[in-house]
């Protein structure tokens, strides 16, 4: 899974190095278009619907917490 969300997070942002970065908002890696994008992906991906309330940003900081906003839908 975690692969799989690494290459969405490249094909986002195919400049930077996800795994450099624990916090993705905080860092820049991310902005509000990103990350609406990133959700439909992983909506897409994991044939999940990740609700509203739960895109915030602390749930798309790193790969970790983006995993687990994942598993919690699966």
């Amino acid at each position: 899974m975690r692969e799989k969300i690494l290459e969405i997070l490249q094909d986002l942002r195919p400049e930077l190095d996800f795994t450099e970065s624990n916090d993705f908002i905080e860092d820049g890696y991310l902005d509000s278009f990103d990350m609406v994008a990133l959700v439909s992906n992983l909506d897409k991906t994991f044939c999940i619907s990740i609700l509203g309330e739960d895109i915030i940003p602390e749930n798309f900081a790193n790969l970790e917490a983006i995993e687990n906003i994942v598993k919690k839908y699966k």
